[in-house]
């Protein structure tokens, strides 16, 4: 049965901590005051007293009623107070926001312990408790807006005398909540990915949980929070909530257990029909139309729309879901999901992805049990009605074709289309394929994602250019795994018995690969190891693949080298020659929420948070700042490894006529760029299934955009059309005799 209690009415408004849980020497107030420190307030006048009671309110103790000097009873109607309730000023104004119009005041509510500032709006809130509401601040048509002194705001803590089991964890990249993580206002995706990975290191697991514990306090007896300038309306629920200032509340259902950030350069909005429960939504971010959420952070600049479900998940800066359902996920930044028919759940998708209509990224149903997981490096594409079984893993930039994938994959090959061949009964990858099909799609992201990072405090260094030292690592990597395919298929095929021993398969591969040779595309290239089935793995193109391969990782590395010597401006060749690090040897990188991290250096913030040396979350930031401002530097050491052994090149080989060679050998991988560009966006203007829909060339344009004034197209040519000009002179300069 339902436990109602009953107390006498003069209690209403106090007791708020218990008696047990106050420090010694303090009363229930004490975090209030704190919380908000402004003086000068006096009690009611006898007249105002008056005036009030005539307006039909009342309060249990009107001693109890604090108000300033710019006080108006006039302004204060129909309106019940129980407790200490403070009073700013109240001034005969109306304020209007987005066609609302109210006066400046108190009206036709309950209000129970409660601090107001200047010139508020409070209008028709049936029930009104712990709060502090800011200057200015519209609350109008609320059923509840109330707080208990228990509340948590959505961050993952516990308050004094509350047992473990009340506090709340977010269970992402696992659905049986192996890789459980604590949700608290500030986390980075670097810290979500930190946290959920390494679950062998229990000291690291335990210094994290104990860094969030520390990072808030702990007493009890904190007032929920409305900033300055919020506008909160036509809400049901709204309890246990801390909002910040700007924010625009509208039709919520319910709101509780949740921090909600927003300032006037970064204002979040809540809208219709939603509800959120236990999670901190960041600055900046958009929930709209019966969006549900439980258990969730939203970084950033993100946006759930239009009956979208956030559940144990984890979403990143200036990312997007609508409509869908997202489950025990971590997603990195620039997250793309917009269908109702797609499903995410106990993944691990490393940013700048984009689920299509119908992809069903589940892990029980199509596996045993409920502990699969699946991870997907950047820029990750399961095209329309995809469906994956985990485990699953994918390196940078695949892209998955239509259809059911009924075993696990594992694709090492970044930049792929993954798809099958049913009629054969093959699974096929293309490697390479966005260089050879899609430069237009692939640069654009790039360009895209540089323009809209909305973040105001850049902590982590977000990596926007799809080359970068994570896929060209991968690139590196699957130039052998391609070299030996091949060479196995040629052996075979020649009934060569050496096709059993890997190294002679890699030589014979390498040998016909580098020299162009047409033989390779007769032959049937078969990879092992990408799929748990009985089915063969196809490679496709596997030449034209290769070669794409070893011109995007030059380019890589020259354009890392060149746009340094540009900012280092030497004089001569030898000043030229002592700015550039020729490292020998290629480092694994890690993707960190974002955050392109040496390996080396997150091992050592691990081993430096075990042993107590980095000692909160602050000192974790601090790590993202210290390896943002040193990327640079450390992309370049990585861009002129690979570039060792790509070419075999060393520093005692480079002369002018080398840098000559390579300032060349980028101008004409820009120039295959800037064509391969044209080629792929021109075929959606000329292709005559595409024009069908219009009536003429003109009417096209004005529906599709004139490719002549695509703003990515001019400004993304016009880049790499600079940098060419600017280092050939530069180039001419260093090395002129």
């Amino acid at each position: 049965m339902n436990q109602i209690r009953k107390s006498p009415i003069q209690s209403i408004g106090y007791r708020f901590v218990e008696p047990e849980h106050l420090p010694p020497g303090r009363d229930e107030y004490h975090i209030r005051y704190r919380q908000n420190p402004r003086n000068g307030y006096r009690r009611l006048k006898a007249h105002e007293i008056e005036a009030l009671v005539r307006n039909n309110n009342s309060s249990d103790d009107w001693n109890r009623v604090l108000v300033s000097e710019a006080f108006d009873p006039g302004l204060v109607r129909n309106c019940k107070f129980f407790g200490l309730v403070r009073i700013g000023r109240l001034e005969p104004w109306y304020r209007e926001f987005h066609n609302l119009r109210m006066p400046v005041g108190l009206y036709d509510s309950t209000i129970i312990s409660c601090d107001f500032g200047d010139n508020i709006v409070v209008d028709n809130v049936n029930y009104l408790s712990h709060f502090i509401i800011g200057d200015d601040a519209m609350i109008v048509n609320v059923n509840e807006l109330s707080t208990t002194g228990t509340s948590k705001f959505g961050n993952g803590i516990l308050k004094e005398g509350e047992p473990e089991s009340s506090r709340i964890w977010m269970e992402v990249c696992n659905e049986n909540g192996g890789r459980s993580i604590l949700p608290f206002q500030g986390m980075l995706p670097g810290d979500a990915y930190l946290w959920a990975r390494h679950r062998d290191d229990e000291a690291l697991m335990e210094r994290l949980k104990g860094f969030t514990e520390e990072r808030f306090d702990g007493r009890r007896g904190y007032y929920g929070e409305v900033g300055a300038r919020t506008v909160i309306k036509n809400c049901k629920i709204v309890k246990d909530v801390r909002i910040g200032t700007d924010a625009y509340l509208k039709g919520a259902n319910k709101i509780k257990n949740v921090t909600i950030e927003s300032s006037s350069e970064a204002m979040s909005q809540v809208g219709e029909g939603c509800e959120l429960v236990n999670g901190v939504i960041g600055l900046g971010c958009r929930v709209f139309y019966g969006v549900k959420a439980v258990r969730f952070v939203m970084a950033s600049h993100s946006q759930l729309k239009y009956g979208a479900r956030l559940i144990n998940s984890y979403l990143g800066n200036n990312a997007t879901i609508s409509c869908c359902e997202v489950l025990n996920s971590l997603i990195f930044p620039f997250h793309e999901q917009h269908h109702n028919n797609s499903f995410l759940c106990a993944a691990l998708v490393m940013g700048q992805s984009n689920m299509a209509a119908g992809a069903t990224i589940g892990s029980n149903h199509n596996s045993r049990a409920n502990d699969g997981e699946l991870i997907a490096g950047r820029g990750f594409w399961p095209g329309l009605c995809v469906s994956l079984k985990h485990n699953s893993r994918f390196a940078t930039f695949n892209i998955v074709a239509k259809g059911n994938y009924d075993h696990e994959l594992d694709i090492p090959l970044p930049f792929s289309l993954v798809s099958q061949d049913l009629r054969r009964d093959q699974l096929q990858v293309m490697p390479a394929y966005w260089f050879l099909y899609n430069l237009y799609g692939l640069c654009r992201n790039q360009w895209k994602y540089s323009r809209r990072d909305q973040r105001i405090e850049k902590t982590q260094h977000l990596e926007n250019s799809f080359l970068a030292p994570d896929s060209v690592n991968e690139m590196m990597d699957a130039l052998p795994l391609i070299e030996r395919a091949v060479g196995r298929a040629q052996l075979l095929k020649s009934s060569d018995k050496r096709a059993k021993d890997p190294e002679a398969c890699r030589e014979t591969g390498r040998i016909m690969l580098l020299n162009d040779d047409t033989a390779v595309d007769a032959l049937e290239v078969v990879a092992e190891g990408f799929e748990n089935g009985r089915r063969r793995t196809v490679l496709l193109k596997v030449r034209k693949a290769y070669k794409a391969y070893r011109s995007m990782i030059r380019l890589y590395a020259l354009g890392n080298l060149f746009r340094t010597l540009l900012a280092v401006r030497p004089k001569d060749f030898p000043s030229a020659m002592a700015a550039i690090p020729f490292n020998k040897v290629r480092e694994p990188w890690l993707n960190v929420g974002g955050q392109l991290i040496p390996e080396k250096e997150f091992t050592r913030l691990r081993q430096r948070i075990g042993s107590g040396l980095i000692r909160d979350w602050n000192g974790v930031h601090a790590f993202y700042g210290r390896q943002a401002l040193a990327y640079s530097a450390q992309r370049l050491r990585h861009a002129m490894a690979c570039l060792m052994e790509l070419d075999g090149v060393s520093k005692r080989k480079v002369d002018a006529n080398v840098l000559r060679s390579w300032a060349a050998q980028m101008s004409e991988t820009h120039a295959w760029i800037r064509e391969g560009i044209l080629q792929s966006r021109t075929k959606d203007y000329a292709n005559p299934f595409r024009k069908m829909a219009y009536g003429s060339q003109k009417e096209m344009e004005k529906v599709m955009g004139s490719l002549k004034e695509n703003a990515f197209v001019t400004d993304f040519l016009s880049e790499l059309e600079a940098l060419d000009r600017k280092v050939a002179a530069s180039v001419k300069a260093w090395t002129r005799s």
